[in-house]
């Protein structure tokens, strides 16, 4: 019950955090943080959970971060099932904290910080880019969790290689997709923004997933140590 109550207060740190930078914080009038506070903020929320709660759950935060961890031999598949679904919830509150935080200066709830392909994306960019950024960003983002994680690497530096990862993911794929590489904070924006990004929020549940499942499959058959 311990890791399964961190999950959700993890993911519910990195919605709020990641999410609530986006949407409170990112244009507001000529002191906003903009794409790079954003950027910040999401690997911000990565890096302190990792300290402060990633020995009691890993600090994955993220359904394609467990799937890929499964892959990759690192995670146990009893417990994927408890995770994911704590991940979902504690997105899904932050998302509601969120929304009541948002809308208490009367403000309308918009796009929120959903993520969306074609006339949804923040640069127009269409279905294919928006698919490839996701795979690729996912990829590379559970590439460098078991390889930081690995009993290889130096000890306690992992979380902030993953923080600074998720910071540079944003950096490149914002434009594009408004980023995701995260079902739980996807779904979690998508519930309040609504309308067509329900209708998108398949590829930002895919996508992710592929790219993260491609990770486990090279890191264990490619880099794991023999």
């Amino acid at each position: 019950m311990k890791k399964f109550i961190a999950e959700f207060l993890g993911t519910f740190w990195l919605v709020l955090g990641g999410c609530g930078s986006a949407v409170l914080a990112a244009a507001f009038p000529e002191v906003g943080i903009g794409l790079l506070g954003v950027s910040l903020a999401f690997g911000l929320t990565v890096l302190t959970i990792a300290y402060s709660l990633g020995h009691v759950s890993g600090a994955h935060l993220n359904p394609a971060v467990s799937v890929g961890l499964l892959v990759g031999g690192r995670f146990s598949g009893k417990e994927l099932i408890p995770y994911i679904i704590a991940q979902l919830i504690g997105g899904i509150t932050a998302a509601g904290v969120l929304y009541v935080i948002a809308t208490g200066n009367g403000s309308a709830v918009g796009s929120f910080a959903a993520n969306g392909y074609g006339e949804l994306s923040p640069g127009g960019y269409g279905l294919t880019a928006a698919f490839v950024t996701e795979v690729v960003m996912t990829f590379f983002f559970l590439i460098i969790i078991l390889g930081a994680t690995d009993e290889r690497a130096p000890s306690g530096f992992a979380g902030i290689a993953i923080g600074l990862a998720l910071t540079l993911i944003h950096l490149i794929s914002i434009p594009v997709t408004n980023t995701s590489v995260n079902p739980a904070r996807s779904i979690s924006q998508a519930i309040f923004a609504g309308g067509d990004y329900l209708g998108q929020l398949w590829l930002f549940i895919l996508a992710p997933i592929i790219g993260a499942i491609i990770a486990g499959i090279v890191y264990k058959s490619v880099l794991k140590k023999e």
